[in-house]
């Protein structure tokens, strides 16, 4: 079987088998396609004659194409994964993969919002029928902390207003249940019987939110009003997709919420993923006990 092919099994397999979102398949579609396509240029017909040499040259080109550290760690958990497939399915009889140390990446942390940023921009949207849905979008992710990627396939039959919480899937389809606050349960209310009727025009779709056509919203759609949004509100940090997803899981902490709760309405399989909030909050601490301790 030629290389190409055990890639479409293991991309089946990752649809089939692990359920993961297509935004994911298609990374490491990409990543892999690239990997494999550079293998032939080395005029490697097999899988089973790659080694931890072959590895480390393709990954010493693509840093010397101006990759990021970020980007190269990603592309080496792709040929991890794809290589432990293949010894699964015993094709290999082990991963050279294994024995390669990933790229060292520098520590970011998220970027934040404050409170009275966040009121700021959530201010933002007109009260026409594609502001009032803004709104209700802006105000869901803030209430949730749901990915965008969530936000924009929610179905509507996922949001119970009087209960008080959305039925969300993330990663891997992993269900949770996540509680919407007042302001989010209220504005999702006025989304549904003031503009989402009229943006439907007679036409039907299973998703909360929709384009003026009846559609459901895109990523790069929503990104773009958010960051029209963030500029009109006077924010000069950058705007991201996930950039109220990043401030409700620091503000819940600074509040007070444990770790696993946050954790929980976040999605986060691995604790770990959560904790880099705990580094947020703790830099925030810093600045406040600088500038108002006496002794700061």
């Amino acid at each position: 079987m030629k290389m190409f092919q055990f890639l479409d099994r293991f991309l089946h397999y990752l649809v089939v088998e692990k359920g993961l979102s297509s935004n994911t398949i298609e990374a490491y579609s990409h990543d892999l396609n690239r990997f494999l396509t550079y293998l032939q240029q080395k005029e490697i017909a097999e899988l089973g004659q790659v080694s931890k040499g072959e590895i480390r040259g393709f990954l010493l080109l693509l840093k010397k194409e101006g990759l990021s550290s970020k980007t190269l760690a990603r592309i080496l958990v792709s040929i991890r994964v794809f290589l432990r497939f293949l010894v699964e399915e015993a094709v290999l009889s082990n991963s050279p993969a294994e024995e390669i140390d990933s790229p060292k990446l520098p520590k970011t942390l998220p970027n934040i919002l404050d409170l009275n940023e966040v009121e700021r921009l959530l201010e933002q949207p007109d009260q026409d029928l594609q502001g009032l849905r803004d709104r209700a979008m802006l105000e869901l992710l803030y209430a949730t902390g749901m990915r965008v990627s969530e936000l924009m396939r929610l179905p509507i039959n996922h949001v119970h207003l009087e209960a008080g919480y959305v039925l969300l899937f993330g990663k891997g389809s992993k269900e949770r249940i996540v509680p919407m606050g007042h302001e989010a349960i209220r504005w999702v209310q006025r989304y549904l019987q003031e503009s989402r009727p009229q943006l439907l025009k007679g036409r039907e779709s299973e998703f909360l939110f929709i384009s003026r056509y009846g559609k459901p919203m895109s990523r790069q759609q929503f990104w773009k009003s958010i960051k029209a949004y963030g500029k009109k509100a006077g924010i000069r940090k950058r705007i991201t997709p996930h950039l109220l997803r990043h401030s409700f899981a620091s503000h819940l902490l600074e509040r007070g919420a444990d770790l696993r709760s946050v954790q929980l309405m976040l999605g986060h399989v691995d604790i770990s993923t959560t904790q880099i909030y705990t580094h947020v909050t703790g830099e925030r601490l810093k600045k406040i006990h600088q500038q108002y301790h006496p002794r700061g």
